[in-house]
């Protein structure tokens, strides 16, 4: 297998050595597996030779990014060949008049806001990671970000992607017409967490950059009050672009780390950002105010300029490196669940920890209920992983039952797999290997990843007759 793959690309881009395969068994996640070789193509065609090369050799393959991913999606099934895309780096070409862009897959998503920021205009998905994450990682997970209360996640700004099928072939998916005919193959894709493919081109939409921008922070005494405020928003008929709350402890921790100010003695703190044209900004920043005070606000804070909106925004994206400062690991999830049930699940939440004897920092994207609650742990404290993982589930179980789904942004992958029966029944589950099976009947492609076991092809025979209707 090793000996194809240094056929295919040039010997230095084809690394097998113990310590490159360390490097690359894991993503951000507490999980880990074991690959047999690493290889950095830099066009469609290398990863197209890569690909072939493992189906000829009968070896799974996984596609990789930055390795930002924190559902376990990038780490390697045991005897994988990874693929990285990170030396595909380039931005192929901006339309600035029909705001699109062609980049490669490798291009980390600030990267390219910074790159069309001169036309005005802007990459909307900005992940916590954004910084470090790539745009053929964004597509992977379907990312979202602070930004996707008003913006939406990665689906709705991917206009096309060229990409290599399972089987070594290079199909087109979607296209730069508003609506392409056939198929919404794109949006079968985005999201499919490397299970249909690797993207090896991208046409992403861009956004325009607002006219006048207003960055509030409110706090409360009570996470109460502050859920209450995100429902009174909406229910207003105000969408911000962005509401972010963090509690106590992460105000705290985040302070002492980069000492903006922040309310620390407050039980939660509330981000909220409106854009648009300067009269309904300020309209909408004096509305969103007079909600604030009407559910309880201890304090408001109003960015005076771009520098101190930028200061807030860094305690907010700061969140998962400050909590280093409390203890060196953290497990995260992003369950979503109904902003009404918020406070219930919250408190189920610190429950649940407090129970397992762990910490818990709450910072999440509260305008569409995202929740990302933060264990901090030490792995080195004997039992405490096992401790972990039965909270994370417990979390993940509340909040399905609350009428809640299993992730809004960071994908299934491993951590979330096997509880993907929480919600999609046997038909359901069937369904998605099916259409796995479509683009990737052997299987070669991250196999084991989101489809628990029972739903492989195979079972579709077994579903009754009549069921897909």
């Amino acid at each position: 297998m090793v000996a194809a793959l240094r056929r295919a690309l040039p010997s230095d881009r084809v690394r097998d050595g113990r310590t490159e395969l360390s490097l690359y068994r894991r993503d951000a996640s507490h999980m880990e597996g074991t690959a047999i070789a690493v290889c950095f193509p830099t066009s469609t065609e290398e990863v197209r030779a890569c690909v072939e090369a493992a189906v000829r050799h009968d070896t799974p393959f996984v596609a990789r990014g930055a390795g930002t991913g924190l559902a376990g999606g990038a780490v390697p099934p045991e005897g994988a060949v990874v693929i990285s895309t990170m030396k595909m780096t380039r931005i192929l070409g901006v339309d600035p008049v029909n705001r699109r862009a062609w980049v490669q897959p490798g291009v980390l998503n600030l990267d390219l806001s910074r790159e069309v920021a001169r036309h005005g205009l802007h990459f909307a998905p900005d992940p916590s990671s954004q910084q470090t994450c790539s745009i053929g990682g964004n597509v992977a997970n379907n990312a979202g970000g602070p930004h996707c209360l008003s913006e939406g996640v990665t689906a709705a700004h991917i206009m096309a992607l060229e990409v290599v099928l399972p089987d070594g072939q290079v199909a087109l998916l979607g296209g730069e017409d508003p609506e392409p005919a056939g198929y919404d193959l794109r949006g079968a894709f985005v999201g499919s967490e490397g299970m249909l493919g690797i993207a090896t081109a991208i046409c992403v939409r861009l956004t325009p950059d607002p006219l006048a921008v207003c960055t509030m922070l409110f706090d409360f005494d009570a996470v109460v009050d502050g859920a209450a405020t995100v429902s009174a928003v909406i229910a207003a008929g105000i969408v911000p672009a962005a509401m972010e709350m963090m509690d106590q402890l992460c105000l705290r921790a985040v302070e002492a780390y980069i000492g903006a100010g922040l309310p620390v003695d407050a039980a939660v703190a509330l981000l909220v950002e409106v854009v648009g044209l300067a009269d309904g900004v300020a309209a909408d920043t004096e509305r969103i105010t007079a909600i604030a005070r009407d559910h309880g606000v201890r304090g408001v804070r109003i960015a005076a300029d771009d520098v101190e909106r930028a200061l807030l925004w860094k305690g907010r994206k700061s969140a998962f490196g400050a909590i280093a400062r409390i203890k060196p690991n953290y497990y995260l999830h992003d369950t979503v669940v109904p902003r009404r049930v918020l406070p219930a699940v919250l408190d189920q939440v610190y429950e649940i920890t407090a129970r397992h004897e762990l910490l818990v920092l709450n910072v999440f994207h509260a305008g569409d209920g995202n929740l990302h609650p933060l264990i901090v742990y030490d792995a080195r404290e004997p039992g405490v992983m096992d401790r972990v993982r039965a909270a994370g589930e417990e979390i993940v179980r509340v909040s399905v039952a609350a009428g809640g789904v299993l992730s809004g942004e960071h994908g299934i992958g491993l951590e979330k797999r096997d509880l993907m029966p929480l919600m999609f029944s046997a038909v359901d589950l069937a369904a998605q290997a099916t259409l796995r099976a479509a683009f990737d009947p052997a299987g070669l492609a991250n196999p084991g990843k989101v489809l628990p076991s029972p739903a492989r092809c195979a079972d579709v025979a077994a579903v009754p007759e009549g069921a897909w209707i």
